[in-house]
């Protein structure tokens, strides 16, 4: 109903999809400001490609197996030898992070990027899976967006569970340690989250606080139901 909105600016850009439409929750877009938005949508690109490529790099290895033979000769390391998520990180030896960062150094400076430019949209040449129909190349590029940002949710995720069980995929068997063990087996742990605490406010273990918070949890609840049920 607010037509002056600046974010009407923005409601039919790419990337403005069912069910949210438009979603800016925290105001980047407010002032309107057309340059600034394009450079985001640029940053937008660049990290869900990067995202997407980060967690088929975590899952792949899961699924199929790593590389036969050697990752570094010199260093009698294999690939095999090479954990996967996290731990890689001090596994790789020198060389292969110079070649990675060389890499990336390549795709930042192969092609202009500067505004305007087809590299500012994403566009560095690749054409593979790209459509000569305007509809067709509209909607995988609408589909390369929300798979980026679904990517960039999810690897975060990888990230954070790696970090606390030692999994990428939450396995808390591995690590025995963890004080979130103590309520994986608490009423409201179900399929397909299990017991998910992304805050971390039961990292301490603390099983009378725990208590208290499902307390309040199950208050707020069902005063929610009551409201919904009222709306």
């Amino acid at each position: 109903n607010y037509t002056a909105s600046p974010l009407r600016a923005f409601e039919n850009e790419m990337g403005a999809q069912p069910p949210f439409g438009f979603w800016d929750p925290v105001g980047f877009t407010a002032d309107g400001d057309v340059d600034a938005y394009k450079r985001r949508r640029q940053t937008e690109i660049k990290h869900g490609r990067i995202a997407m490529l980060a967690t088929m790099g975590y899952m792949t290895p899961e699924i199929t197996g790593k590389f036969p033979g050697y990752l570094s000769p010199s260093a009698g390391l294999k690939f095999e030898d090479v954990p996967n998520g996290l731990a890689a990180i001090s596994k790789v030896p020198v060389q292969g992070w110079a070649q990675i960062l060389g890499w990336m150094a390549f795709c930042e400076v192969s092609k202009s990027q500067a505004p305007g430019t087809p590299g500012a949209a994403g566009d560095f040449g690749w054409k593979l899976i790209t459509s000569d129909d305007p509809v067709v190349k509209e909607r995988k590029l609408a589909s390369e967006l929300a798979n980026g940002r679904l990517a960039m949710v999810a690897i975060m995720g990888m990230f954070f569970q790696d970090g606390l069980t030692g999994n990428a995929f939450g396995d808390f068997a591995i690590k025995q340690g963890s004080a979130w063990l103590a309520f994986e087996n608490e009423l409201g742990v179900q399929a397909p989250v299990g017991f998910w605490d992304p805050v971390g406010f039961t990292s301490d273990g603390d099983v009378a606080t725990f208590k208290r918070r499902r307390s309040v949890e199950l208050k707020h609840g069902r005063i929610s139901m009551m409201a919904t049920m009222g709306y």
